[in-house]
């Protein structure tokens, strides 16, 4: 194909304008940039779109200082403990640089997704939850268990979007959601991996093993960060939420008549 016939491509297939709501914690924002660049490769390919820097959508990506989510839903009230104003302050700034679609880079912020969605009605903000359990509903799987924020927990964010998919869904023990949060906070927020991967993996294990599980979401965007595999069980399917939130933002950014 010859570069002018490339360019006609690229110029065929119009996209939309798309933001990302980022900065909990910035790592996961920027891997979450990384997973949805990845995500518009696939799409174009399978698109028959010839993959070229082109052809990627315009994306903008909003990494902000946002107050710790567990905390605030642990402590409820106004204050400048709360993350919904920040949160709010980005999604204008996205909103005026013509995002379409927004999605969060964080499972426990979508606590305040109904917030954002009623303050921008002119955008569509994705729910990373609905789109994990209407996945796996496809793929047929029945039962989950769930590594997460106390903050998603307690919100219930995943238990009421997979109940709703038909699918029940297992929580670690208290003492086992204490390890998690180590992991996240005393691990992946300050650069230990290692630390990380053993609070993670651990817990993983015992999860599954105590309620014959073979799928685990991966309920917080820095878990998957230091957990890709848990050792002794390479038949556990390991669910990515901000893999299948930024596949849904790459299909809203193509979703453009020719």
């Amino acid at each position: 194909m010859s570069s002018i016939e490339r360019q006609g491509m690229h110029q065929t297939h119009r996209t939309r304008v798309v933001g990302i709501l980022g900065g909990m914690g910035p790592a996961a924002g920027a891997d979450f940039a990384r997973l949805f660049v990845q995500a518009c490769a696939d799409h174009m390919r399978s698109l028959q779109i010839a993959v070229s820097d082109q052809a990627f959508p315009e994306h903008w990506l909003a990494q902000v200082p946002v107050p710790d989510r567990s905390t605030a839903l642990g402590s409820p009230g106004p204050g400048g403990h709360q993350p919904l104003d920040p949160m709010l302050h980005a999604m204008g700034k996205l909103a005026a640089l013509g995002a379409t679609t927004v999605a969060v880079a964080c499972n426990t912020a979508h606590a305040w997704h109904g917030q954002l969605q009623e303050r921008f009605p002119q955008l569509e903000v994705l729910h990373v939850a609905r789109e994990v359990a209407d996945t796996l509903a496809a793929r047929g799987v029945r039962e989950v268990g769930l590594l997460a924020t106390e903050g998603t927990y307690r919100a219930g964010l995943y238990d009421q979007a997979l109940r709703q998919a038909g699918l029940q869904c297992h929580i670690p023990t208290e003492v086992e959601r204490e390890r998690v949060m180590q992991g996240i906070y005393e691990g992946v927020k300050v650069g230990d991996m290692a630390l990380a991967n053993a609070c993670f993996a651990g817990v993983a294990r015992s999860l599954a093993e105590r309620h014959g599980l073979s799928t685990l979401v991966l309920g917080c965007t820095e878990i998957p960060l230091a957990l890709s595999a848990v050792p002794g069980m390479d038949a556990m399917d390991l669910v990515d939420p901000a893999a299948l939130l930024a596949r849904a933002l790459a299909q809203r950014a193509y979703a453009v008549a020719a």
